[in-house]
Protein backbone atom coordinates (compact mmCIF):
# COMPACT_ATOMS: atom_id res chain seq x y z
CA UNK A 1 0.00 0.00 0.00
CA UNK A 2 1.43 3.33 -1.02
CA UNK A 3 1.16 6.20 1.40
CA UNK A 4 1.74 9.87 0.76
CA UNK A 5 1.72 13.01 2.85
CA UNK A 6 -1.52 14.99 2.63
CA UNK A 7 -1.69 17.37 -0.31
CA UNK A 8 -1.55 20.99 0.76
CA UNK A 9 -2.13 24.10 -1.31
CA UNK A 10 1.04 25.99 -2.13
CA UNK A 11 1.07 29.53 -0.84
CA UNK A 12 1.17 32.44 -3.25
CA UNK A 13 4.36 34.33 -3.87
CA UNK A 14 4.24 37.94 -2.72
CA UNK A 15 4.23 40.63 -5.38
CA UNK A 16 7.86 41.54 -4.82
CA UNK A 17 8.96 37.92 -5.45
CA UNK A 18 7.83 38.00 -9.05
CA UNK A 19 10.40 38.51 -11.77
CA UNK A 20 10.73 41.82 -13.61
CA UNK A 21 7.69 42.52 -15.75
CA UNK A 22 5.36 40.37 -13.62
CA UNK A 23 3.29 42.62 -11.37
CA UNK A 24 0.21 40.56 -10.48
CA UNK A 25 0.14 38.14 -7.60
CA UNK A 26 1.27 34.71 -8.80
CA UNK A 27 -0.38 31.62 -7.34
CA UNK A 28 0.82 28.06 -7.72
CA UNK A 29 -1.68 25.26 -7.59
CA UNK A 30 -1.53 21.50 -7.92
CA UNK A 31 -3.93 20.00 -10.42
CA UNK A 32 -4.86 16.59 -11.77
CA UNK A 33 -5.69 16.33 -15.49
CA UNK A 34 -7.83 13.27 -14.82
CA UNK A 35 -10.31 15.40 -12.90
CA UNK A 36 -10.52 18.38 -15.25
CA UNK A 37 -12.98 17.66 -18.08
CA UNK A 38 -11.68 20.49 -20.29
CA UNK A 39 -8.00 19.67 -19.81
CA UNK A 40 -7.17 18.63 -23.37
CA UNK A 41 -9.15 21.51 -24.83
CA UNK A 42 -7.14 23.93 -22.70
CA UNK A 43 -3.70 22.58 -23.58
CA UNK A 44 -4.56 22.24 -27.28
CA UNK A 45 -4.39 26.03 -27.54
CA UNK A 46 -0.66 25.86 -26.84
CA UNK A 47 1.43 25.20 -29.96
CA UNK A 48 4.03 23.17 -28.03
CA UNK A 49 1.50 20.78 -26.47
CA UNK A 50 2.15 17.13 -27.26
CA UNK A 51 0.45 13.84 -26.48
CA UNK A 52 2.55 13.74 -23.29
CA UNK A 53 0.70 16.78 -21.90
CA UNK A 54 -2.72 15.21 -22.40
CA UNK A 55 -5.01 13.61 -19.87
CA UNK A 56 -4.79 10.40 -21.92
CA UNK A 57 -1.06 9.96 -21.29
CA UNK A 58 -1.58 10.80 -17.61
CA UNK A 59 -4.26 8.13 -17.41
CA UNK A 60 -1.98 5.54 -19.02
CA UNK A 61 0.69 6.20 -16.37
CA UNK A 62 -1.77 6.28 -13.48
CA UNK A 63 -3.71 3.14 -14.40
CA UNK A 64 -0.62 1.13 -15.35
CA UNK A 65 1.73 2.07 -12.53
CA UNK A 66 -0.34 3.90 -9.91
CA UNK A 67 1.68 7.12 -10.11
CA UNK A 68 0.10 10.26 -8.62
CA UNK A 69 -0.51 13.32 -10.84
CA UNK A 70 0.97 16.45 -9.27
CA UNK A 71 0.84 18.88 -12.18
CA UNK A 72 2.04 22.35 -11.20
CA UNK A 73 0.06 25.25 -12.65
CA UNK A 74 0.95 28.90 -12.14
CA UNK A 75 -1.92 31.37 -12.27
CA UNK A 76 -1.99 35.18 -12.46
CA UNK A 77 -5.27 37.14 -12.28
CA UNK A 78 -7.16 33.82 -12.52
CA UNK A 79 -5.43 32.99 -15.82
CA UNK A 80 -2.95 30.09 -16.20
CA UNK A 81 0.50 31.26 -17.24
CA UNK A 82 2.52 28.04 -16.96
CA UNK A 83 2.04 24.29 -16.61
CA UNK A 84 4.64 21.72 -15.58
CA UNK A 85 3.37 18.12 -15.78
CA UNK A 86 4.69 16.12 -12.83
CA UNK A 87 4.04 12.60 -11.60
CA UNK A 88 4.83 11.52 -8.07
CA UNK A 89 6.54 8.11 -8.10
CA UNK A 90 6.22 6.56 -4.66
CA UNK A 91 6.90 2.88 -3.99
CA UNK A 92 7.84 0.73 -1.01
CA UNK A 93 11.36 0.09 -2.39
CA UNK A 94 12.36 3.42 -3.94
CA UNK A 95 12.49 7.00 -2.67
CA UNK A 96 9.59 9.30 -3.48
CA UNK A 97 10.38 11.61 -6.37
CA UNK A 98 8.70 13.84 -8.92
CA UNK A 99 9.22 13.10 -12.62
CA UNK A 100 8.17 15.16 -15.64
CA UNK A 101 7.09 12.59 -16.86
CA UNK A 102 7.80 8.85 -16.36
CA UNK A 103 8.39 6.75 -19.51
CA UNK A 104 8.33 9.95 -21.54
CA UNK A 105 11.08 10.85 -24.01
CA UNK A 106 10.74 14.60 -23.49
CA UNK A 107 8.22 16.92 -21.86
CA UNK A 108 8.64 20.69 -22.04
CA UNK A 109 6.70 22.97 -19.69
CA UNK A 110 3.85 24.87 -21.32
CA UNK A 111 4.47 28.55 -20.71
CA UNK A 112 1.86 31.12 -21.63
CA UNK A 113 3.96 34.17 -20.84
CA UNK A 114 7.55 35.19 -21.38
CA UNK A 115 8.61 35.45 -17.73
CA UNK A 116 11.72 33.54 -16.63
CA UNK A 117 12.09 30.17 -15.01
CA UNK A 118 13.21 31.11 -11.47
CA UNK A 119 9.64 31.47 -10.23
CA UNK A 120 8.67 28.03 -11.56
CA UNK A 121 11.74 26.36 -10.06
CA UNK A 122 11.03 28.02 -6.71
CA UNK A 123 7.55 26.52 -6.67
CA UNK A 124 8.84 23.11 -7.76
CA UNK A 125 11.32 23.13 -4.87
CA UNK A 126 8.50 24.01 -2.50
CA UNK A 127 6.32 21.24 -3.89
CA UNK A 128 9.18 18.74 -3.55
CA UNK A 129 9.72 19.64 0.11
CA UNK A 130 6.02 19.45 0.93
CA UNK A 131 5.67 16.07 -0.81
CA UNK A 132 8.88 14.70 0.79
CA UNK A 133 10.49 13.98 -2.57
CA UNK A 134 14.18 13.10 -2.64
CA UNK A 135 14.47 14.84 -6.00
CA UNK A 136 12.51 16.01 -8.99
CA UNK A 137 13.46 15.54 -12.64
CA UNK A 138 12.63 17.69 -15.65
CA UNK A 139 12.79 16.07 -19.08
CA UNK A 140 13.52 19.31 -20.85
CA UNK A 141 16.27 21.90 -20.33
CA UNK A 142 14.27 25.11 -20.78
CA UNK A 143 13.85 25.69 -17.02
CA UNK A 144 17.41 24.84 -16.01
CA UNK A 145 19.39 27.82 -14.70
CA UNK A 146 22.64 28.71 -16.43
CA UNK A 147 25.47 26.49 -15.24
CA UNK A 148 23.18 23.80 -13.83
CA UNK A 149 24.42 20.24 -14.18
CA UNK A 150 22.68 17.96 -16.67
CA UNK A 151 21.49 14.62 -15.33
CA UNK A 152 21.12 12.88 -18.70
CA UNK A 153 21.63 13.90 -22.31
CA UNK A 154 20.24 12.35 -25.48
CA UNK A 155 19.86 13.09 -29.16
CA UNK A 156 16.43 13.96 -30.50
CA UNK A 157 15.37 14.00 -34.15
CA UNK A 158 12.48 15.94 -35.68
CA UNK A 159 11.08 15.62 -39.19
CA UNK A 160 9.20 18.59 -40.69
CA UNK A 161 6.16 17.10 -42.43
CA UNK A 162 4.81 20.29 -43.98
CA UNK A 163 6.49 19.64 -47.34
CA UNK A 164 4.31 16.58 -47.92
CA UNK A 165 5.04 12.87 -48.25
CA UNK A 166 6.28 13.06 -51.85
CA UNK A 167 8.98 15.65 -51.23
CA UNK A 168 9.97 14.01 -47.95
CA UNK A 169 10.48 10.70 -49.71
CA UNK A 170 12.88 12.33 -52.16
CA UNK A 171 14.96 13.52 -49.19
CA UNK A 172 15.41 10.08 -47.65
CA UNK A 173 18.98 8.83 -47.69
CA UNK A 174 20.06 6.33 -50.37
CA UNK A 175 20.16 3.64 -47.67
CA UNK A 176 16.49 4.21 -46.84
CA UNK A 177 15.59 4.15 -50.53
CA UNK A 178 17.38 0.83 -51.01
CA UNK A 179 15.68 -0.65 -47.95
CA UNK A 180 12.21 0.37 -49.17
CA UNK A 181 12.85 -1.03 -52.64
CA UNK A 182 14.06 -4.30 -51.14
CA UNK A 183 10.93 -4.55 -48.99
CA UNK A 184 8.81 -3.89 -52.07
CA UNK A 185 10.54 -6.68 -53.98
CA UNK A 186 9.75 -9.07 -51.13
CA UNK A 187 6.13 -7.87 -51.15
CA UNK A 188 5.94 -6.65 -47.59
CA UNK A 189 2.58 -5.05 -46.86
CA UNK A 190 2.07 -2.18 -44.39
CA UNK A 191 -1.30 -1.48 -42.79
CA UNK A 192 -2.46 1.39 -40.57
CA UNK A 193 -4.25 -0.27 -37.66
CA UNK A 194 -6.18 0.91 -34.61
CA UNK A 195 -7.61 -2.40 -33.40
CA UNK A 196 -6.86 -4.10 -30.10
CA UNK A 197 -5.57 -7.09 -32.04
CA UNK A 198 -3.00 -4.91 -33.81
CA UNK A 199 -1.76 -3.73 -30.40
CA UNK A 200 -1.45 -7.37 -29.33
CA UNK A 201 0.53 -8.18 -32.49
CA UNK A 202 2.75 -5.17 -31.85
CA UNK A 203 3.34 -6.36 -28.29
CA UNK A 204 4.45 -9.80 -29.39
CA UNK A 205 7.07 -8.17 -31.62
CA UNK A 206 7.97 -5.76 -28.81
CA UNK A 207 8.77 -8.67 -26.49
CA UNK A 208 11.12 -10.14 -29.09
CA UNK A 209 12.83 -6.80 -29.70
CA UNK A 210 13.36 -6.03 -26.02
CA UNK A 211 14.82 -9.48 -25.42
CA UNK A 212 17.22 -8.98 -28.33
CA UNK A 213 18.37 -5.70 -26.74
CA UNK A 214 18.75 -7.30 -23.32
CA UNK A 215 16.00 -5.42 -21.49
CA UNK A 216 12.62 -6.63 -20.21
CA UNK A 217 9.48 -5.46 -22.02
CA UNK A 218 7.00 -3.05 -20.55
CA UNK A 219 4.02 -4.96 -19.10
CA UNK A 220 1.18 -5.66 -21.48
CA UNK A 221 -1.11 -3.51 -19.30
CA UNK A 222 0.89 -0.47 -20.43
CA UNK A 223 0.08 -1.13 -24.08
CA UNK A 224 -3.49 -2.15 -23.32
CA UNK A 225 -4.00 1.26 -21.69
CA UNK A 226 -2.25 3.00 -24.59
CA UNK A 227 -4.75 1.39 -26.94
CA UNK A 228 -7.70 2.25 -24.72
CA UNK A 229 -6.84 5.89 -24.03
CA UNK A 230 -4.71 6.98 -26.99
CA UNK A 231 -5.18 4.79 -30.06
CA UNK A 232 -8.90 4.00 -29.79
CA UNK A 233 -9.90 7.69 -29.34
CA UNK A 234 -7.94 8.59 -32.48
CA UNK A 235 -4.66 9.97 -31.12
CA UNK A 236 -2.44 7.16 -32.31
CA UNK A 237 -2.09 4.12 -34.53
CA UNK A 238 -0.01 1.04 -35.18
CA UNK A 239 1.68 0.37 -38.50
CA UNK A 240 1.79 -3.39 -38.95
CA UNK A 241 4.10 -4.84 -41.62
CA UNK A 242 3.49 -8.38 -42.79
CA UNK A 243 5.06 -10.91 -45.12
CA UNK A 244 2.13 -12.99 -46.23
CA UNK A 245 0.30 -13.75 -42.98
CA UNK A 246 3.37 -13.20 -40.76
CA UNK A 247 3.89 -9.93 -38.86
CA UNK A 248 7.56 -8.98 -39.30
CA UNK A 249 7.68 -5.39 -37.98
CA UNK A 250 5.50 -2.75 -36.37
CA UNK A 251 5.65 0.86 -35.24
CA UNK A 252 3.49 2.83 -32.83
CA UNK A 253 2.81 6.53 -33.43
CA UNK A 254 1.08 9.07 -31.18
CA UNK A 255 -0.29 12.42 -32.33
CA UNK A 256 -1.87 15.47 -30.76
CA UNK A 257 -2.59 18.73 -32.53
CA UNK A 258 0.14 19.42 -35.07
CA UNK A 259 2.77 17.19 -33.46
CA UNK A 260 3.40 13.45 -33.53
CA UNK A 261 5.96 11.05 -32.09
CA UNK A 262 7.30 7.73 -33.28
CA UNK A 263 7.10 6.17 -29.82
CA UNK A 264 7.90 2.49 -30.29
CA UNK A 265 9.32 0.26 -32.98
CA UNK A 266 9.48 -3.53 -32.93
CA UNK A 267 10.39 -6.34 -35.28
CA UNK A 268 11.07 -10.03 -35.62
CA UNK A 269 14.86 -10.36 -35.96
CA UNK A 270 14.42 -13.47 -38.11
CA UNK A 271 13.00 -11.24 -40.87
CA UNK A 272 15.28 -8.27 -40.29
CA UNK A 273 16.90 -8.53 -43.74
CA UNK A 274 13.57 -7.61 -45.34
CA UNK A 275 13.74 -4.10 -43.80
CA UNK A 276 10.26 -4.10 -42.31
CA UNK A 277 11.16 -1.32 -39.85
CA UNK A 278 11.83 1.05 -42.74
CA UNK A 279 8.47 0.22 -44.28
CA UNK A 280 6.67 0.84 -40.97
CA UNK A 281 8.20 4.30 -40.55
CA UNK A 282 7.64 5.30 -44.18
CA UNK A 283 3.97 4.28 -43.98
CA UNK A 284 3.57 6.13 -40.68
CA UNK A 285 5.00 9.30 -42.23
CA UNK A 286 2.54 9.06 -45.14
CA UNK A 287 -0.39 8.65 -42.77
CA UNK A 288 0.66 11.60 -40.61
CA UNK A 289 1.15 13.85 -43.63
CA UNK A 290 -2.32 12.95 -44.89
CA UNK A 291 -3.85 13.82 -41.51
CA UNK A 292 -2.30 17.29 -41.44
CA UNK A 293 0.34 16.70 -38.75
CA UNK A 294 3.21 19.16 -39.16
CA UNK A 295 6.12 17.53 -37.32
CA UNK A 296 7.22 14.05 -36.29
CA UNK A 297 9.58 13.46 -33.37
CA UNK A 298 11.58 10.23 -33.49
CA UNK A 299 12.03 10.05 -29.71
CA UNK A 300 15.24 10.10 -27.72
CA UNK A 301 18.41 8.27 -28.70
CA UNK A 302 21.26 7.31 -26.38
CA UNK A 303 24.44 9.14 -27.28
CA UNK A 304 26.31 5.84 -27.41
CA UNK A 305 23.89 4.33 -29.95
CA UNK A 306 25.50 5.66 -33.11
CA UNK A 307 23.71 3.17 -35.35
CA UNK A 308 20.26 4.30 -34.23
CA UNK A 309 21.33 7.92 -34.52
CA UNK A 310 22.41 7.44 -38.14
CA UNK A 311 19.18 5.57 -38.87
CA UNK A 312 17.05 8.48 -37.63
CA UNK A 313 19.15 11.04 -39.47
CA UNK A 314 18.70 9.04 -42.69
CA UNK A 315 15.05 10.14 -42.86
CA UNK A 316 16.00 13.80 -43.30
CA UNK A 317 15.45 14.76 -39.68
CA UNK A 318 16.87 17.72 -37.80
CA UNK A 319 18.96 16.71 -34.80
CA UNK A 320 18.77 18.44 -31.43
CA UNK A 321 19.79 17.77 -27.84
CA UNK A 322 17.43 16.52 -25.15
CA UNK A 323 18.73 17.29 -21.65
CA UNK A 324 17.21 16.19 -18.33
CA UNK A 325 17.66 18.19 -15.15
CA UNK A 326 17.62 16.51 -11.74
CA UNK A 327 17.26 18.60 -8.58
CA UNK A 328 18.34 17.06 -5.28
CA UNK A 329 16.17 18.41 -2.47
CA UNK A 330 18.56 17.53 0.38
CA UNK A 331 21.62 18.92 -1.41
CA UNK A 332 19.65 21.91 -2.71
CA UNK A 333 21.37 21.71 -6.09
CA UNK A 334 21.11 20.39 -9.64
CA UNK A 335 23.02 17.14 -9.95
CA UNK A 336 24.99 15.68 -12.83
CA UNK A 337 24.17 12.12 -13.78
CA UNK A 338 26.45 9.22 -14.52
CA UNK A 339 24.75 6.36 -16.34
CA UNK A 340 26.03 2.90 -15.35
CA UNK A 341 28.42 1.41 -17.89
CA UNK A 342 27.92 -2.24 -16.96
CA UNK A 343 26.09 -4.38 -19.52
CA UNK A 344 25.77 -7.46 -17.33
CA UNK A 345 22.03 -6.99 -16.92
CA UNK A 346 21.65 -6.84 -20.71
CA UNK A 347 23.33 -10.22 -21.08
CA UNK A 348 21.11 -11.67 -18.35
CA UNK A 349 17.82 -10.46 -19.87
CA UNK A 350 18.95 -11.42 -23.38
CA UNK A 351 19.27 -15.05 -22.29
CA UNK A 352 16.09 -15.33 -20.26
CA UNK A 353 13.10 -17.16 -21.80
CA UNK A 354 10.47 -14.77 -23.16
CA UNK A 355 7.85 -15.57 -20.44
CA UNK A 356 10.42 -14.89 -17.71
CA UNK A 357 11.41 -11.65 -19.42
CA UNK A 358 7.77 -10.56 -19.47
CA UNK A 359 7.39 -11.39 -15.80
CA UNK A 360 10.55 -9.42 -15.00
CA UNK A 361 9.14 -6.41 -16.82
CA UNK A 362 5.83 -6.61 -14.96
CA UNK A 363 7.68 -6.73 -11.63
CA UNK A 364 10.35 -4.09 -12.35
CA UNK A 365 8.66 -1.29 -14.26
CA UNK A 366 6.39 -0.06 -11.43
CA UNK A 367 9.61 0.92 -9.60
CA UNK A 368 11.18 2.64 -12.61
CA UNK A 369 10.48 5.89 -14.39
Amino acid sequence: MRTAPPLRALSALPDNAAEPGITPLIHAEITDPLHEPNWDQWISAHQEATIFHTSAWARVLVETYGHLPRYLRLVANNQPIALIPMMEVRTSLTPARGICLPFTDYCAPLRLTSFGSALIISKLRQLARERCWRYFELRDASLLPEGAGVAESYFGHILDLTAGAGILESNYSPAVGRALRKAQRHRLVASICTSAEATCQFYRLHVRTRRKHGVPPQPFAFFRNIHKYIIEPGNGFVVLVTSGETPVAAAMFFKFGSQAIYKFGASDERWQQLRGNNVAIAEGIKCLCASGVESLHFGRTDRANDGLRRFKLSWGTREHEICYGKYSVSADTWTEGHKPSSTLHNRVFRNLPAPVNRLAGALLYPYLD
